[in-house]
């Protein structure tokens, strides 16, 4: 009975710090990043290039596209419904996208939005 609740013990410690050790290094990189540009640099960037903005978005353009500023330029930004996760976005709000730009033939680059964030 002794060894048998040794055991169990044991068994409830490993697991316990097995399970600390996992949270605490869930995994992932930590260190720089890409630093956050302008639009006005992002307009000469190349296409497929990622990039952090923060600013504001003005206006809904339609089919998941709106303007965005950062006082630097305007550019285009594709939001797809779902890389919204609840984030509610007003006019006023300074918001943090990542994404990379996306250049078609005979149009305005654009950022394709991969994350969006409120900044406080």
């Amino acid at each position: 009975m002794k060894k048998m609740l040794a055991l169990l013990v044991l068994g409830l410690s490993v697991g316990m710090v097995s399970n600390a050790m996992a949270k605490k290094h869930g995994g992932g990189f930590e260190g720089p990043g890409i630093n956050t540009t302008t639009v006005q640099d992002a307009l000469k960037m190349n296409d497929d290039t990622p990039v952090v903005l923060k600013g504001k978005i003005e206006k809904s353009l339609g089919n998941e596209k709106y303007q965005f500023n950062d006082g630097t330029g305007v550019i285009v930004v594709e939001i797809d419904d779902d890389e919204w996760n609840g984030v509610v976005v007003k006019p006023e709000n300074t918001v943090e996208i990542r994404g990379e730009i996306d250049k078609e033939l005979m149009s305005a680059p654009e950022i394709d939005v991969e994350m969006i964030m409120l900044v406080q």
